[in-house]
């Protein structure tokens, strides 16, 4: 197999197991499908990892290893449409994941778009047989009956670097032991919390600099991989459009100036999420009290290079 471009070669290899291995690719079993290519794995992984952030039913579609569409829903089915409706230009032959088993009605809904492959924790007969009428659609089974927080298997992230390897703990939390404060007058409400930390999760699987916009548990536009974080803003708000307004922003690293906030405001945005720390971080909290909106510090970053 070859690597990100066919003049690369490329291999695959499973680590020696330490401890209780949780779900993962390299025990998964391929159902249907060409062979899995070195992006495939790597878009794979990074599906994965979106998904098992959240405790609900949730779908992502992921491209380039970047979330295109996230959503969360007790409906399976509804939450693979309203992802796919963040951007479905993008979505074209990405991949799509799933924490929870796959049903027909979600099987239906996928089939009606080109992806590259699919992952969950199992899929049912009818939903199989379905998606199996794609001759070439890679369908991934885990072999589990559902994703979660804590499937997340303990391993340390390395790479190399400089002639040397890199190695770190998870970026993990346990939101058990993680306590959000309002640093503005106005408090968020119940439905505003609830999409802030829809979009805290969304944003930890975002390449730096990132910015989410997320209604009604839903990724609505995002910014990735910018050197400037208002530049991230306004790529978010375009994305978003119109259904910005009312939503809530997560950023994974504090506003180093007031014009993101401000940025976000004038766009409909009514809630912000970030670490806070910034020497400027009243500056940004007084532009959030200017107009109206909630903003909750989490103390905890989420940088991924």
């Amino acid at each position: 197999s070859y690597g990100e471009n066919p003049h690369q070669e490329a291999a695959y290899y499973q680590e020696e197991a330490r401890g209780k291995p949780g779900p993962s690719l390299v025990s998964a079993a391929q159902l249907h499908g060409k062979a899995l290519s070195y992006n495939n794995i790597l878009d794979l992984d990074g599906a994965l990892n979106a998904v098992m952030e959240f405790p609900a039913p949730t779908v992502a579609i992921i491209k380039h290893n970047v979330a295109c569409g996230l959503s969360s829903n007790d409906d399976l089915a509804e939450a693979y449409r309203r992802a796919l409706a963040g951007d479905p230009v993008s979505a074209f032959g990405g991949i799509v994941s799933c924490n929870r088993p796959i049903d027909l009605a979600t099987a239906q809904e996928i089939d009606k778009t080109h992806f590259d492959a699919i992952v969950a924790p199992w899929y049912e007969d009818e939903a199989l047989a379905l998606l199996k009428r794609k001759r070439d659609l890679r369908i991934i089974a885990l072999g589990v009956d559902s994703l979660s927080p804590a499937d997340k298997p303990p391993c340390l992230d390395i790479r190399r670097s400089g002639g040397g390897i890199l190695v770190q703990t998870p970026d993990f939390i346990n939101e058990k032991e993680f306590s959000p404060r309002t640093v503005t007058k106005r408090e968020p409400t119940a439905k505003e919390m609830e999409d802030l930390f829809f979009a805290w999760r969304a944003v930890k699987n975002i390449k730096s600099n990132a910015i989410v916009i997320a209604k009604d548990n839903t990724l609505l536009g995002m910014g990735a991989g910018q050197p400037n974080r208002v530049v991230s803003v306004h790529l978010a708000l375009r994305r978003a459009g119109e259904a910005a307004r009312g939503a809530v922003v997560g950023s994974d690293a504090f506003f180093p100036f007031a014009d993101g906030v401000e940025l976000a405001a004038q766009g409909g945005c009514t809630a912000i999420i970030q670490p806070g720390g910034s020497v400027r971080d009243q500056e940004a909290i007084e532009m959030a009290d200017r107009y109206g909106m909630a903003m909750v510090f989490t103390g905890a970053r989420h940088f991924r290079h």
